[in-house]
């Protein structure tokens, strides 16, 4: 018999949160359905933009149904009271807590029904989604250090074993570069690694240092295949402890030193500055920062490659996100990273958006998720697999809709014209530099 223990994303439990406090729990699917109810749910349907999706309550009856039956691509059905006043109430959060809990079900293609809400949502205008029907928009956390500390350990610190089962042999958990739709997982995560790598314009004897480093991969890789010598940075503990171990079986614990240290402390001058997943959780509070540790650690005719899931424009994050999966992050956009380069007159020299790569990433670590979902329930339940399931689609659908983005961006101190004249580096087809 399982014990009830506090969930590891937080997420009520389904006999209590918010809707035991009005009497609602799992089994209130057999209470009667009022006019209000469907009032409710075909306001909340209108609310969110009218989107190709058939909403039901928890008699089995649709309160909303598109004009156009044809372009219908799914079903959320409402299980309780409890899960439509949630929903209401807070659009994001309640609609991210009620699913993930089994109280309300989506019939259909995950990624598709989610991919024609959010073109719904934007289509309809920013804020609609987001906001509640009676309230305002959550105000993002200030990431301090010790915030930032347990709000990594919250996501990254789940167990290895548990990422180990989707992310695949390369255990990188960003975006990979598909050069070609037939590209495994991990041929495109070992593709993304050169890509970064070649922006960077690395050779061998180089000093590297790199900002958030995960389980290590883009770091080993950068030593092994570029000959540079790598610092890395990161502050959660099992990654760090599992890339040292792998940094030793691979014959590479004398080229790279994986530091369990914050960003902030990043000391000395090196060649190239790598950031590969990071920033979406430093915090728009403190990019200035950021800024001033890259100026203080990129030497003259060194480069910088900075890649982060972003936005076209400035918004709050996902509160459900925010608050279950990635506590503090906050996908910037481009003009809030500007506040990294703009106070040290930073050159910006190239600009990439790999959004259908990560929806790509994003798909296949769900079919692989999927595969291993009986096992990751007897590690966590049934809620955490559901939970992790609207993240992974969630995620993939929004790259498609263009909601989120993915950008890199490669940056130089702007006296510096030891910089290419073209992007053929990038692609490995350059055959000298350009000195002026």
């Amino acid at each position: 018999m399982k014990q009830h223990r506090a969930h590891p994303l937080g997420i009520p439990s389904m006999p209590g949160g918010r809707a035991a406090l009005i009497g609602e729990g799992r089994n209130a699917g057999v209470s009667r359905v009022t006019g209000i109810d469907r009032s409710m749910g075909a306001r909340l349907a209108r609310a969110v933009g009218s989107p190709p999706i058939a909403f039901a309550l928890w008699d089995g009856v649709d309160v909303y149904t598109p004009a156009d039956k044809s372009k219908i691509v799914g079903r959320l059905i409402f299980r309780d009271r409890g899960a439509l006043i949630t929903c209401i109430s807070s659009p994001e959060l309640g609609f991210g807590d009620a699913y993930s809990s089994g109280r309300i079900d989506i019939e259909g293609d995950l990624i598709p029904v989610l991919f024609s809400a959010f073109r719904a949502m934007a289509e309809a205008g920013p804020t609609v989604g987001k906001r509640s029907l009676f309230g305002r928009l959550p105000k993002p956390q200030v990431n301090t250090w010790a915030r930032s500390k347990k709000h990594i350990h919250h996501h990254y610190d789940l167990g290895n074993e548990f990422y180990r089962l989707w992310l695949g042999e390369t255990m990188v958990y960003t975006c990979a570069y598909y050069r070609t739709r037939e590209s495994s997982l991990e041929q495109a995560q070992i593709e993304k690694m050169h890509h970064v790598c070649r922006k960077a314009r690395l050779k061998p004897g180089m000093q590297v240092v790199e900002a958030g480093c995960g389980w290590g991969s883009l770091a080993m890789h950068m030593a092994e295949h570029y000959g540079v010598q790598v610092k890395a940075f990161n502050i959660s503990r099992k990654q760090v402890a599992y890339a040292r171990e792998q940094a030793k079986a691979r014959g590479l614990a004398n080229r790279v030193e994986f530091i369990e240290d914050d960003y902030r402390n990043v000391s000395g001058k090196f060649d190239a500055f790598v950031s590969v997943g990071m920033l979406e959780h430093v915090g728009k509070d403190n990019y200035k920062t950021l800024g001033s540790v890259v100026n203080r650690s990129l030497k003259r005719g060194g480069l910088g490659v900075i890649h982060s899931v972003g936005r076209s424009s400035a918004a709050p994050p996902n509160a459900w996100l925010e608050q279950r999966i990635f506590p503090g992050s906050y996908p910037p956009s481009l003009r809030d990273m500007m506040d990294i380069f703009e106070p040290h007159e930073f050159s910006i020299l190239d600009i990439e958006n790999l959004r259908l790569h990560y929806a790509e990433t994003l798909m296949e670590w769900l079919r692989r998720f999927d595969d291993h979902a009986d096992q990751i329930g007897r590690m966590y339940d049934d809620s955490f697999v559901r939970a992790w399931r609207l993240y992974l689609g969630g995620c993939a659908a929004a790259f498609l809709a263009s909601t989120i983005q993915l950008f890199q961006v490669v940056f130089a101190h702007s006296d510096d014209n030891r910089i290419p004249m073209t992007r053929e580096h990038v692609y490995g087809t350059d055959g000298s530099d350009w000195n002026l």
